[in-house]
C-alpha cells in the first residue's frame, strides 16, 4: 500500500494519465494542489480569465487525446470557468475541472463565495463529484474514465478547502474495467436501404473527425464516389479538392448544396453529431441511416434508422451499397463547388473579410493550426479555408461561445510549440478575451492574432437586417480599435489594404513572439455570403 496526501494523489494520477498542464486561476486553497502538480511534473498555466482556462483544457484534449484539466476557486471562479466547461460538453472534449469548495462544516451556511458547485455543474458536465477522504480513489478513477467515454465531455470534481493535506492509503495496482454496452441494430433494414439507393449523400460530422477515420473515409469515397457534405467541426477531414467533396453545412453559401439534395434518395450520416446542425434543418425528405458510437436523439420518422457501434463496423456495413447502380455525376459536384468558390472570389477585389482570408491562405504555411472565434468571419472560414488535408482548424460549433479563438490559440501553441498558430477573431471576440494577450506574453507564445476589425457585432447586425430591423446594440467602438502600435506591450500591425495585409503577415511570421494584426475591413461581404437560417 502507498501513502500520500490527497493533493499528491490527484497530481500523480493526472501525471500517470499523460497530463502535462493544468489551466486556471488559483485561490488560497489551491496552493497545496499547485505544489503537488509542480512536484509531479505538471505545469500550472495561469490565465487571465477562468473561462479561458476551460477553453484551453478543451483544446488540449482535442490536440493530444489526453484529458484537459482546468481549475478555479470558489463561487465567482467556478461560475467563470463554467463557460469553458460548457464548451467542452457540447464540443465533445474530455476535460476534468477542479473547483475549490467550502469545507464541510460551512457548506450549508451563509458564507462568502459559497454556492452549490454540484448544482452549478450538473447540467454542464457528464458527472460532478465532491471529494472526501474516503472517495478520492474512486472519484479520480471514475472521472478519468467518464470524461473519455463516448461522447467525451467534462467531469467536475469539487475540492473541499480543508482536505488537501489529508493522508490516504492507495493501492499501486489501481484500475477499472470498462463496461460493455450492447445495442439493438436492425441490420437487415439498413442493408435493404443501402441496396435500394442509387443517389446516396454522405454527411460526415464531429464524431467522425474526433475518431480520426480520415484514411478509411477517403478509401470509401474513392471507391463509391458519392457526394459528401461535412459539418464545420469536421473541416479538414476531406481535402477540399476531392472529387466527392461538396461543401460545409450551415456555413457561407451552403444553400448552393440544395441542388445536390434535390437529386439525393438517401442520406447516410457518418459520425454526424446533431449538436452542430440538426438533420431536420437541412436534410431532404428522404430516408436517413445514422451511424454513431452512441444512441443519440434524432427526428422521429419511419425513414430514420440508427446504427450504433464502432467506426470499423460502419464501413463494413456500407460495403453493401450497390456500387454498380450508383449514378451521381462527380462533375456535377465539382460544378457546385466551383460556383461557390467563384462567388467568394468575386468579393476579394476590395479589402473585406474575403480578401483578408484569401491573403492569409496565400501567405501562411500549409500546415498552420488555425483557431477561429465565433462571428460572421467563421462562416467564411468554415466554408472557404482550404486545409488540403494538412492544416487544422479549431473552432467551437456545438457551444458557439464568443471569445473562443484567443485561448484556443494559446492552448494550441502550448501543446504544439513548434507549430505556426494563427487565431482569426472578430473585434467583439477579441474584446472578450483581450486579457489573454498578457498570458501569451507571459509564456512567450508566438501566436498571430488576426482581428477582423469592423467596429460592430456584424452577425447580429446581419440577422437584424433579415428581419427588416435597423442596427441596434451592435456598435462596439468608434475610430480605431487599438489606436496604437502596441497592446499590453505586444506589437500591433495595422492592415487596411491588400498590400499592407501581406506585409503584416510576413512581418508577423518573422517574429518569435505574439503579434496582433489589426485588419480594418469593410464588412459588406457578410451580407451576401452568410446564409439565412
Amino acid at each position: 500500500m502507498l501513502f500520500m496526501t490527497i493533493a499528491e494523489y490527484i497530481a500523480n494520477q493526472l501525471f500517470n494519465h499523460g497530463v502535462k498542464f493544468v489551466f486556471g486561476i488559483p485561490g488560497g486553497p489551491s496552493i497545496p494542489y499547485m505544489e503537488a502538480f509542480k512536484a509531479a511534473g505538471i505545469e500550472f498555466i495561469l490565465t487571465s480569465n477562468e473561462a479561458s482556462a476551460g477553453i484551453m483544457a478543451d483544446v488540449t484534449a482535442r490536440l493530444t487525446g489526453i484529458p484537459g484539466v482546468c481549475h478555479a476557486t470558489f463561487g465567482p471562479g467556478a461560475t467563470n470557468i463554467a463557460t469553458g466547461v460548457g464548451g467542452a460538453l457540447l464540443d465533445r472534449s474530455a476535460v476534468i475541472v477542479f473547483t475549490s469548495e467550502i469545507a464541510d462544516n460551512m457548506i450549508n451556511r451563509t458564507t462568502q463565495m459559497n454556492i452549490n458547485h454540484q448544482k452549478l455543474f450538473e447540467p454542464l458536465t457528464k458527472a460532478t463529484f465532491r471529494l472526501n477522504r474516503d472517495n478520492v480513489v474512486e472519484v479520480m478513477e471514475s472521472a478519468i474514465r467518464i470524461c473519455q467515454e463516448s461522447y467525451p465531455g467534462p467531469v467536475h470534481i469539487g475540492l473541499p478547502s480543508d482536505i488537501s493535506g489529508i493522508d490516504i492509503e492507495t493501492s499501486s495496482e489501481e484500475g477499472f474495467l470498462a463496461e460493455t454496452t450492447f445495442f439493438h441494430n436492425d441490420i437487415q433494414k439498413i442493408l435493404s436501404m443501402l441496396e435500394k439507393s442509387r443517389r446516396p449523400l454522405l454527411a460526415v460530422g464531429l464524431t467522425a473527425a474526433r475518431l480520426g477515420i480520415q484514411n478509411e473515409l477517403l478509401e470509401f469515397i474513392d471507391r463509391y464516389r458519392m457526394p459528401v457534405v461535412i459539418t464545420p467541426m469536421a473541416k479538414g477531414l476531406i481535402p477540399e479538392d476531392h472529387p466527392c467533396y461538396a461543401g460545409v453545412l450551415f456555413h457561407s453559401l451552403s444553400d448552393y448544396l440544395e441542388d445536390i439534395y434535390e437529386k439525393t434518395d438517401l442520406v447516410i450520416g457518418l459520425g454526424y453529431d446533431p449538436v452542430e446542425f440538426n438533420y431536420e434543418s437541412w436534410k431532404p425528405d428522404v430516408p436517413l441511416i445514422h451511424f454513431d458510437t452512441i444512441e443519440s436523439d434524432l427526428p422521429d420518422g419511419a425513414g430514420v434508422i440508427r446504427y450504433t457501434g464502432p467506426a470499423r463496423e460502419w464501413f463494413s456495413i456500407l460495403k453493401n451499397l450497390n456500387i454498380s447502380s450508383l449514378i451521381f455525376d462527380q462533375s456535377f459536384i465539382k460544378g457546385i463547388r466551383n460556383e461557390m468558390d467563384s462567388v467568394f472570389n468575386g468579393f476579394t477585389s476590395h479589402f473585406g473579410p474575403s480578401a483578408v482570408l484569401k491573403i492569409l491562405q496565400d501567405e501562411l504555411p500549409g500546415n498552420v493550426i488555425l483557431t477561429c472565434d465565433v462571428g460572421s468571419h467563421l462562416h467564411l472560414v468554415g466554408q472557404f479555408w482550404k486545409t488540403h488535408g494538412k492544416s487544422k482548424i479549431i473552432m467551437t460549433n456545438g457551444w458557439s461561445g464568443m471569445g473562443f479563438g484567443i485561448p484556443a490559440a494559446l492552448a494550441a501553441q502550448i501543446n504544439k510549440p513548434d507549430a505556426t498558430v494563427v487565431c482569426i477573431t472578430g473585434d467583439g471576440g477579441f474584446l472578450m478575451m483581450a486579457g489573454e494577450m498578457i498570458t501569451a506574453k507571459r509564456y512567450n507564445l508566438p501566436v498571430i492574432v488576426v482581428v477582423f476589425s469592423d467596429g460592430e457585432l456584424n452577425l447580429i447586425k446581419v440577422k437584424q437586417s433579415w428581419n427588416d430591423i435597423s442596427p441596434y446594440g451592435t456598435i462596439l467602438y468608434q475610430d480605431d480599435l487599438f489606436g496604437a502600435d502596441n497592446f499590453f506591450g505586444i506589437t500591433v500591425i495595422r492592415a487596411d489594404s491588400h498590400e499592407s495585409m501581406r506585409t503584416a503577415i510576413i512581418e508577423a511570421l518573422s517574429d518569435n513572439e505574439p503579434v496582433i494584426i489589426n485588419a480594418v475591413i469593410d464588412p459588406e461581404d457578410y451580407k451576401w455570403l452568410i446564409v439565412r437560417r
